[in-house]
């Protein structure tokens, strides 16, 4: 080791997990990884927060909000099924989602997913969230009858 060069070393982290804080379930998702996290492997960024800026990653705000997405060590940006392979394989549960790389039944696990992303501001109660995030799309609940 020469003492004249700097020691290039790489992050502690293996992955840099961007969320939506304000969401009830992804919170409760991050909760779950950061309690899991032991060896601190997963860096968490809320989305929601005022001063995120989606164009530090190469991302578009709304890109960010409409499915979860990821930064490796190295910059690259992954998203998606993606994601959660690599974050619970982080905290030791990655067996919990190998199946979802298996030939055909990983489909089922990214339809399902992407079923997730498309739903989840109206599921939890912020259709006007999926607005301003471009998917005004979401159907009003119709009045009961009789009203």
């Amino acid at each position: 080791m020469n003492p004249f060069i700097p020691e290039l070393s790489a992050p502690a982290w293996e992955l840099k997990l961007l969320y939506d804080g304000d969401c009830p379930l992804c919170s409760r998702e991050v909760a779950m990884l950061r309690r899991r996290d032991k060896r601190a492997r997963i860096q968490f960024e809320d989305i929601a927060a005022p001063d995120f800026d989606a164009s530090r990653y190469g991302l578009d705000p709304q890109a960010v909000m409409t499915r979860i997405h990821a930064v490796l060590p190295d910059g690259r940006v992954i998203e998606g099924m993606e994601v959660f392979r690599r974050a619970y394989a982080a905290v030791g549960l990655g067996w919990l989602l190998a199946p979802s790389r298996w030939p055909g039944i990983g489909r089922l696990f990214d339809a399902a997913y992407r079923s997730f992303a498309r739903n989840r501001l109206r599921w939890t109660g912020r259709a006007e969230a999926a607005c301003e995030a471009g998917h005004c799309g979401v159907a009003a609940r119709p009045a009961p009858r009789g009203s």
